[in-house]
């Protein structure tokens, strides 16, 4: 069956940026098969499902490249207490998570995904094979991969374990041979040793010869904090980023997670192995720091952009990367809108190596897009679309979500989620484990008042 969504705004995200006006886009199958001026493409498709796209614009779906869909559970709780927390549990809430709470709880993170226009997502964390046939379900396309660490960063170097190394590979290696190429397609998977903190040489060199024997690509947290830089410092001696280095670890492979206080020497390092680098704004900026985009650009990385904790909305990432980096540059001008949709769209395809088949709206790739309503008080007029939707726009504008062909969310309503009770299920979730950290630890200082049980 072709779709013709017609008389739209077609904002491509191809190389030269093209916005098409009163066109249409024609999809057979998973593949989107013209795009031109709308009397054309309706009249070469004359049998196709005809969808009406005035007052609409057409955007290349979003791409989300580093989060971690079960911190939704830690929701107005970790956002302002700092990284790491300063909380003293023992424990994390997420950790005492049962399967079933862990299902929901990313079933619910992908839900604001699409209803913020993401149509792809790397999601990082152990044992995720826990929930990957609930994730394959909603429809997105996804990266998966299992976080790997084999260093307790409180006993330095020689805290390291080859036993759990051994352990994290093996959920590695059995993740790719389960999942990728799954879902017709949809799926594939990255393998993910935690931190340089956390991670012995032999784990990270391991971890780069298992990505390229699976040819497959390999994400780790980089620079994400003074404490990081701090551990590696006192344990190995050099910055982060050279002790990846010193282990052959970086590479066109590799996506980096955050970046936000690399020096310029390990800019340089970055740029030459030609690194992906997922710029995690919205997080960065509740963290008080941010990553140097422009240096990265600049030296040959390759950028993209994620949540990472506790949302999943990449329309406030897209306007967060924005202001973030004309502040840090304490420029009016650069970043543009249209800068920030690439990172966010083409962009995170390409660092996670999916450039060929999505990121952008071009005939022959994957229809991977979504639709919002300009007819909305804050973004008319429509004289610059990708202007006013990177600056004002809200997840609430995005009306339609597809992927591979597929309508994930259509007219406002998502169609491969039960929505409500996804939502029900997670408001108890929440509750009900973070009572049960504050049963297991009562004597460790709690500085927020949950409300009352039952209320």
């Amino acid at each position: 069956m072709t779709t013709v969504i017609k008389n739209a705004t077609i904002v491509t995200g191809d190389n030269g940026r093209t916005v098409l006006y009163d066109s249409a886009i024609a999809i057979d199958g998973d593949r989107i098969v013209a795009i031109g001026p709308t009397p054309e493409v309706t009249a070469a498709h004359p049998a196709a499902e005809q969808i009406e796209g005035s007052g609409k614009a057409v955007f290349p779906g979003l791409v989300n490249c580093h989060t971690h869909l079960l911190a939704t559970n830690d929701r107005g709780i970790l956002e302002d207490l700092g990284f790491p927390t300063t909380l003293k549990f023992p424990a994390s809430a997420r950790s005492m998570l049962s399967q079933e709470e862990r299902q929901v709880m990313a079933t619910l993170g992908v839900l604001e995904a699409i209803r913020s226009g993401t149509t792809c997502l790397l999601e990082v964390q152990a044992e995720v094979a826990d929930y990957a046939e609930h994730l394959e379900k909603t429809g997105m396309r996804m990266v998966l991969a299992d976080s790997v660490n084999d260093v307790d960063e409180s006993g330095g170097p020689s805290g390291s374990s080859s036993a759990r190394m051994d352990q994290g590979l093996q959920r590695c290696a059995d993740l790719i041979d389960g999942w990728h190429g799954k879902g017709d397609g949809r799926i594939s998977c990255f393998v993910a040793p935690h931190a340089p903190e956390t991670v012995s040489p032999d784990l990270l060199r391991r971890s780069r010869e298992m990505a390229e024997s699976y040819d497959v690509g390999y994400t780790i947290h980089l620079s994400q904090s003074p404490n990081e830089i701090e551990s590696v410092m006192r344990a190995r001696g050099v910055p982060p980023t050279h002790y990846l280095f010193a282990n052959d670890f970086l590479g066109p492979r590799l996506v980096l997670a955050h970046c936000r206080y690399v020096n310029s020497a390990e800019v340089a390092l970055l740029g030459q192995a030609g690194c992906g680098v997922s710029n995690n704004a919205a997080i960065a900026a509740r963290r008080g720091a941010a990553a140097p985009v422009k240096e990265l650009l600049a030296a040959g990385c390759g950028m993209g952009m994620g949540t990472d904790n506790m949302a999943e909305d990449m329309v406030e990432v897209m306007r967060a990367g924005l202001f973030l980096e004309r502040v840090r540059r304490n420029d009016q001008m650069d970043p543009q809108p249209e800068d920030v949709l690439e990172w966010a769209s083409r962009g995170g395809a390409q660092i996670l190596g999916l450039g060929q088949e999505t990121g952008s709206l071009e005939v022959g790739k994957k229809a991977d897009l979504f639709m919002i309503n300009m007819m909305r008080p804050h973004l008319v007029p429509t004289l610059r679309i990708v202007s006013g939707f990177v600056h004002n726009g809200q997840a609430s504008d995005v009306q339609s979500v597809m992927v591979d062909g597929h309508w994930l969310m259509r007219d406002g309503k998502v169609l491969t989620i039960d929505e409500d009770d996804i939502v029900q299920r997670a408001e108890q979730v929440g509750h009900d484990v973070w009572r049960r950290l504050l049963r297991k630890y009562p004597n460790v200082p709690f500085p927020v008042s949950l409300p009352p049980e039952g209320g």
